[in-house]
């Protein structure tokens, strides 16, 4: 039987990871425990590693798992790779890419990525009053883009994703100054860093990819619209995702396509969209989970 090590935790992302792992621990045991013995390494938040619940070294790895999958900071897939431990994550490099570098890889592939701007975290004593604060930065936003805006709660870690929304924490949508006041100062006093994004009209729209699956090289799970499938073959090929990824997008009539959102984790609950088309297409939701994990032993 294959062990495979659910990597959670981490000094960055810590409460989403843990849940993240959780979840994903939960459905395995639920699902395939007959075929994988499952391993929780959890590193805490001083950085410490722990494998089973017990305090461990990473050289530990070496004899406790036969791969990985990583739902922590992808900071630690080249740790795994030095050890030659095979992941399932997200890949190599991924959020090594400045936003202008990003936003010109996308216009080449043929999309384009909605305008934002990103607020650091909130320090008092540099930054005043936090109502003064939200005001400057909404004026801040206000001059570079119309409304309506997203205003999202990120943290630290999402600042570096080509996609500023990669793992939003609250959403609002406002559509005055008054409300994008309000929705600052909100993602302000969660202390967390706030990102500002331009609202796309238009209809919206995911594409769920899985590496080796079915024959082919990428296989495109239906979308609803064939408008988007080759984006999201091109997108999971040009990004190098090993496995999986859930690329979103907003299909503007006037403005073009837009990605809005990149996930490299898939949604298992029952209602998911992700488990609706594997119903779909035939299959079941454990059936493709299991060809990720063959995939990776391979």
């Amino acid at each position: 039987m294959k062990r495979v090590g659910i990597l959670r935790g981490g000094k960055e992302n810590y409460d989403l990871s843990i849940w993240q792992g959780g979840k994903l621990i939960s459905y395995l045991q639920e699902n395939l425990a007959d075929k994988y013995k499952l391993v929780d390494i959890l590193v805490d938040r001083r950085g410490v590693w722990h494998i089973a619940g017990m305090p461990a070294s990473v050289g530990d790895l070496l004899h406790r798992v036969d791969f990985i999958w990583n739902v922590a900071h992808q900071n630690f897939s080249k740790l795994l790779f030095d050890l030659s431990v095979p992941e399932i994550g997200i890949p190599i490099n991924f959020s090594h890419r400045s936003p202008a570098l990003w936003r010109k890889e996308a216009e080449n592939l043929g999309l384009k990525i909605p305008r934002s701007i990103i607020l650091p975290l909130y320090q008092a004593d540099f930054d005043g009053p936090k109502n003064r604060y939200a005001i400057k930065k909404a004026k801040e936003a206000h001059e570079k883009f119309s409304p309506p805006w997203i205003v999202k709660s990120l943290t630290p870690s999402d600042m570096a994703s080509p996609v500023a929304g990669l793992r939003p924490r609250g959403i609002h949508v406002v559509n005055t100054f008054n409300e994008l006041v309000d929705a600052i100062e909100d993602g302000v006093s969660h202390k967390e860093s706030v990102v500002v994004e331009e609202l796309i009209p238009g209809e919206s729209a995911e594409a769920h990819t899985i590496s080796g699956y079915r024959g082919e090289d990428v296989y495109v799970f239906p979308t609803g619209s064939k408008e988007i499938e080759p984006f999201a073959k091109k997108l999971h090929n040009h990004l190098g995702a090993r496995h999986y990824l859930k690329s979103e997008f907003t299909v503007s009539p006037r403005r073009g396509i837009y990605l809005t959102e990149l996930s490299f984790v898939p949604d298992l609950r029952d209602n998911s969209n992700f488990h609706n088309l594997c119903v779909q297409v035939g299959t079941k939701p454990q059936d493709v989970i299991e060809h990720i994990l063959e995939r990776a032993i391979h």
